[in-house]
C-alpha cells in the first residue's frame, strides 16, 4: 500500500464494511504521565529528572517538571478528550507520585488519578492505565534500577497497590509501556535515562522487566480480574535492503534482537534464536521459573508502530542498520510506511497465537505553525488516514484488531528531543498552557463522531 502524496484529505474515512467502523472497535488517544503532568513538586524524583539535569542529555536543555501542567489542568483536558468523540483515554500512572520512597502510599497522589478515573467514567469514556511509562523513581535507580532483580518485586508491589486503590474503576491494564525503549535505549544505547550503555545491561534490565510484568500481571488477575491486562510493545518491522541471503539473514537476526526479544518470552516463554549468537557476559540472568512467570497469559496486546527499519549484512556486527532516506519523513526523520503495520500484524498473526491486539500508538512528530489560532497540519492527517487504512487492511485479513489510539492528544515533553518535535493532535503553547484542536484533531473527531452517530443508526434500525 503505497500513501499517496500528492491527495492529502481533510477527513478521515474507511470502506463501509471496515472491521474498525464496528460498534465495539475502540478509538481512543494517549499520553504518559512525565511528558504531560508537571507538578514536580508533588512526586518524588523520577531517572528523567537526573536525566534532564546532566547537561547534553536533553537536545534543548528543558525538562519535564512543568510540561503541560496537566495535574492543574486535567479537568479542562478531560472535558477536550470528551470533546473529541473517543472511546478511551489511555494514560500512565507516575510510580513517584503515588508510592513514597518507603514503599508507603502518597494518598495525594493516588486521589489525583481516583479523580481522573471516576470522572472518565463519568463521562462514558474507557480508562487505559499503563503503571510504567519509563520514569522509575530516582531512589529505585540509586539501588540498581532495572539491573536490580529487586525492583521487578518493587514494581509488583506497586502495582498491587494502586489496582487496589482503582478498584473497578479501570476497564484496562498495562503493566509496561515500550521495555524495549526501557532496556535498550536506557541502560544499552544510553540515550534514554538512565544514560547507561552496555550491551549486557541491556539484556539485564531487559529482563527484570520482563519479570516485573509476569509479577504485576499475577496481581493483576487477581485485584482487577474483570479488567482487561497485558502489556504494550513497540515494534519497527526490519526489512532487507536487498534480497541477497546476507541481508535476509541480517534483518532477520535484528527483528530477534530488538522486536522478539520482547514479544516471545511472552507468548512461548523463551528468548529467540539470536541469543545463541550473543556472547555468554550478554545473556539475560534468567533464573528458574523466571520464563512461567514471563509468560502469563495474557488479556490483550498493545502494539506501538511509527515506522520501519532496513538492514543489510555487517562485517563486523550481526547487523548494520540503515539511515531513513525514503521519503516522506516525520520530524523525527522517521518514513512514513505504512505498509509496515500491516506486515507486522499479518506476521507476528502467522506466527504467533496472538491474544486480541490493541494498536495503542500512532502517530507522527510534524512541524507545526500555529497561525492565526489555527494549526493545520495535513502531513499528519495523511499518517494518520494511511495508517488506519494499513490497520483496516490486517484486520481484513483476519488479525484480531480491537482498538486504537492516537498518538498523542497533545504536543508534550518527548523525551530526550525536549519540546522540539509535537506529536499531539492538539497544539499546546506552552508558555499560556492554552490548548488548540489541530486540524488532525478535527478530522479524528469527526471520524468518531460519524462513527458513533451511524452505530446509533444502525442499533435503532435493528429495535424497530
Amino acid at each position: 500500500m503505497k500513501q499517496d502524496r500528492t491527495l492529502i484529505n481533510k477527513a478521515i474515512t474507511l470502506p463501509a464494511t471496515s472491521p474498525l467502523l464496528k460498534n465495539d472497535f475502540i478509538f481512543g488517544v494517549a499520553t504518559a504521565s512525565f511528558q504531560i503532568e508537571g507538578a514536580a513538586d508533588s512526586r518524588l524524583d523520577t531517572i528523567w529528572d537526573t536525566f534532564c539535569a546532566t547537561p547534553g542529555k536533553i537536545r534543548d536543555g528543558s525538562d519535564g517538571k512543568t510540561a503541560c501542567e496537566h495535574v492543574s489542568h486535567w479537568e479542562e483536558d478531560l472535558r477536550l478528550i470528551r470533546s473529541m468523540g473517543v472511546d478511551a483515554y489511555r494514560f500512565s500512572v507516575s510510580w513517584a507520585r503515588v508510592i513514597h520512597a518507603d514503599g508507603s502510599v502518597n494518598q495525594q497522589g493516588l486521589d489525583f488519578y481516583i479523580a481522573l478515573l471516576d470522572r472518565l467514567n463519568e463521562y462514558a469514556i474507557k480508562p487505559f492505565v499503563t503503571l510504567y511509562h519509563w520514569d522509575l523513581p530516582q531512589y529505585l535507580e540509586d539501588q540498581g534500577g532495572w539491573l536490580n532483580r529487586e525492583t521487578a518485586y518493587k514494581f509488583r508491589d506497586y502495582a498491587d497497590r494502586v489496582s487496589r486503590a482503582f478498584g473497578d474503576r479501570v476497564h484496562s491494564y498495562a503493566t509496561l509501556n515500550e521495555p524495549f525503549c526501557s532496556a535498550y535505549l536506557g541502560y544499552e544505547a544510553g540515550i534514554h535515562a538512565p544514560g547507561h550503555k552496555s550491551r549486557a545491561y541491556g539484556k539485564q534490565a531487559a529482563h527484570h522487566l520482563l519479570l516485573a510484568h509476569g509479577l504485576a500481571m499475577e496481581v493483576l488477575e487477581r485485584n482487577a480480574p474483570e479488567a482487561l491486562n497485558g502489556i504494550v510493545l513497540n515494534f519497527s518491522p526490519c526489512y532487507p535492503e536487498s534480497d541477497s541471503a546476507e541481508d535476509i539473514e541480517a534483518a532477520n537476526m535484528a527483528d530477534e534482537y530488538f522486536n522478539h526479544w520482547y514479544l516471545q518470552p511472552l507468548l512461548e516463554q523463551r528468548y529467540p534464536d539470536v541469543l545463541e549468537k550473543l556472547p555468554r557476559s550478554e545473556h539475560p540472568p534468567v533464573m528458574p521459573g523466571d520464563m512461567a512467570i514471563i509468560g502469563h497469559k495474557l488479556d490483550y496486546i498493545g502494539i506501538n508502530y511509527y515506522t520501519r527499519e532496513r538492514y543489510q549484512a555487517s562485517a563486523s556486527e550481526l547487523f548494520e542498520k540503515l539511515e531513513h532516506e525514503q521519503q516522506p519523513l516525520t520530524d523525527m526523520g522517521w518514513e512514513v510506511f505504512p505498509q509496515g503495520l500491516t506486515d507486522l500484524l499479518l506476521d507476528y498473526h502467522q506466527r504467533y497465537l496472538l491474544p486480541p491486539v490493541y494498536i495503542t500508538e500512532n502517530g507522527a512528530a510534524m512541524v507545526d505553525k500555529l497561525v492565526d489560532g489555527k494549526v493545520d497540519d495535513p502531513e499528519r492527517l495523511a499518517y494518520l488516514q494511511s495508517h488506519l487504512q494499513a490497520v483496516d487492511d490486517a484486520a481484513m485479513q483476519g488479525v484480531d484488531v480491537r482498538g486504537y489510539f492516537a498518538w498523542s492528544l497533545m504536543d508534550n515533553f518527548e523525551w530526550a528531543e525536549g519540546y522540539l518535535k509535537r506529536f499531539g493532535i492538539v497544539y499546546v503553547d506552552y508558555e499560556s498552557q492554552q490548548r488548540i484542536i489541530k486540524s488532525s484533531g478535527y478530522a479524528y473527531r469527526d471520524f468518531l463522531l460519524q462513527k458513533a452517530e451511524q452505530g446509533a443508526g444502525k442499533q435503532q434500525a435493528g429495535a424497530r
